[in-house]
């Protein structure tokens, strides 16, 4: 599982100019072993009301793609 850990983190730096840009961040927390992504938005991103579409369209959407054993990506419950 640390080779999917190496590329969903590989993945997010595609992004994370783009969200440090707004004053936020992403932090991944863990992979499941079905391909769920729990991640932490941080900072601006974190209150954001666009978060959860940045979550789906942008941060999902990309590891879809980029990494094919992540399924879902859903944020963590704060």
């Amino acid at each position: 599982m640390s080779d999917v850990k190496e590329r969903v983190d590989q993945a997010l730096e595609m992004i994370r100019p783009a969200l440090q840009a707004d004053g936020g961040d992403i932090e991944v927390l863990e992979i499941s072993e079905d391909g769920v992504v729990t991640v932490r938005l941080m900072g601006a991103c974190g209150g954001c009301p666009m978060s959860q579409m940045t979550l789906q369209q942008g941060v999902e959407k990309l590891l879809v793609e980029q990494v094919p054993e992540v399924t879902k990506v859903e944020a963590a419950e704060i």
